[in-house]
């Protein structure tokens, strides 16, 4: 299966949009909310997740094309959702204290993962 040109350009514009939101979204929390605990990147990967889950929804109940579900998915959320950021900030949090290392761990994985249930389930549900 190849991927064509209007899909790779789709998820590269997506990409570009989700990452300055992503860059905007992280800056403006940590800016109103200066805690040692990166606040910016739970939320957005949060609220990532959930919108990934309605997209879902949607996508299951209505036909989207290829090149705007890969814009949305892939490449906005893709670049918006930061779990490499994630990774790196666990680790360093891990090397200065265990109690803040495993409570972003925690709370970003299963905040995630609730996020994308509950997108999908509220869509789904006032899609039917």
């Amino acid at each position: 299966m190849s991927i064509s040109w209007h899909t790779i350009l789709a998820i590269g514009v997506g990409g570009f949009l989700g990452a300055i939101a992503r860059a905007y979204s992280v800056h403006m929390t940590n800016k109103v909310v200066p805690l040692e605990f990166p606040l910016g990147v739970l939320l957005v990967n949060i609220v990532g997740s959930f919108i990934i889950g309605a997209l879902f929804a949607i996508f299951a109940h209505y036909t989207v094309s290829e090149p705007f579900k890969a814009f949305l998915t892939t490449g906005f959320l893709g670049a918006l959702t930061t779990y490499s950021t994630f990774a790196i900030e666990s680790f360093f949090l891990l090397q200065t204290s265990l109690v803040l290392g495993v409570s972003n761990m925690i709370l970003n994985v299963l905040g995630t993962v609730l996020a994308a249930a509950s997108g999908y389930k509220l869509l789904h549900f006032f899609i039917k």
